[in-house]
């Protein structure tokens, strides 16, 4: 059970193993873009391409959904980003139970943002949870498993999310073989319960969160600037046009008596600009200006003239 790309990895994972899996659930197919062009779920695109039983109910809160699954008689559920809250039938249904794919440390980062909050939380080790999904609280079940990985400086939540997808599904593999193969007395893996006591809820990212407020000190905005990046994306406005920032980096410039916003040029090879903050300078790397393709600040800054010394707003 899951839909977005970071599922995908852990349903290819458990096809290469060889496990017989009866039935791939994921979100409705959705209309996207202005052409209204249809939106499949690539863990769709992946069952289909691999002759993979797919099912896409709208809801799992009917009588019908619950019989559907029962039909399948699955030993095991696994869930990886499905986007639906799973009903306590459904999660008691398999014999071996129903295990969740987590991107985070439990108990840390419970919810739907995981990625993104560990950047914007400025941490340098976050990790996969495998977990048993229980009724209760939202990722508070037992942990199965878990394995570290580091945030690099340069991660994204795009760059971050593949690295978590892939370590998450060898995680899920190698456990659920133990998991499904070693109960009763030659059972090796003991479920651990999570401290509740340090539980943190993180919540969903709304498109208004990527808005730079340029009062903020210039790590906060980078912190942002990779947290939302590749949606909702970190944006400022300039000239009257929305302005994403898709790239930036803290750099050591005197700010001093300068107003937060204003664009200052640079010297650098790689970075032709930075923007004050409310505290130090943030380097601008990769831009895209409402209406146009994304480039570089040297290649911006050569078709803008107007742009270094501009206020850009909030």
């Amino acid at each position: 059970m899951g839909s977005p790309a970071f599922a995908v990895p852990s349903l290819a994972g458990l096809h290469s193993a060889g496990y017989r899996i009866v039935g791939v659930y994921t979100q409705t197919d959705k209309p996207s873009g202005r052409g209204r062009s249809v939106d499949v779920p690539p863990v769709k695109q992946y069952a289909v391409a691999n002759s993979l039983p797919v099912f896409q109910p709208p809801t799992l809160k009917n009588p019908q959904a619950l019989s559907d699954m029962k039909l399948l008689e699955p030993d095991v559920l696994v869930v990886a980003a499905y986007g639906k809250i799973l009903p306590d039938d459904i999660v008691n249904l398999a014999p071996f139970g129903c295990i969740n794919v987590h991107p985070s440390l439990l108990p840390l980062y419970r919810g739907a943002t995981p990625i993104p909050a560990a950047i914007l939380n400025g941490d340098t080790k976050t990790g996969i949870s495998i977990i048993m999904i229980k009724p209760g609280p939202v990722d508070s079940g037992p942990v199965l498993a878990q394995t570290e990985a580091d945030i690099d400086s340069s991660d994204t939540t795009g760059t971050l999310t593949k690295k978590l997808s892939d370590i998450g599904a060898d995680l899920l593999v190698a456990t659920l073989q133990e998991w499904l193969h070693h109960q009763g007395d030659a059972q090796k893996i003991t479920p651990r319960d999570q401290d509740h006591a340090k539980a943190t809820l993180v919540k969903l990212i709304k498109k208004e969160d990527g808005k730079i407020d340029w009062q903020l000190p210039a790590r906060d905005i980078w912190l942002r600037v990779r947290a939302y990046n590749p949606w909702p994306t970190a944006y400022t406005r300039w000239n009257e046009k929305l302005l994403k920032i898709l790239d930036a980096e803290l750099l050591n410039e005197d700010t001093l008596g300068k107003k937060p916003g204003t664009v200052v040029a640079l010297k650098q090879k790689a970075i032709a600009c930075g923007v004050v903050t409310g505290g130090g300078m943030l380097g601008l790397k990769t831009l895209q200006i409402e209406g146009r393709n994304v480039t570089t600040s040297i290649n911006f800054i050569n078709g803008a003239r107007d742009f270094v010394g501009s206020v850009l707003s909030n």
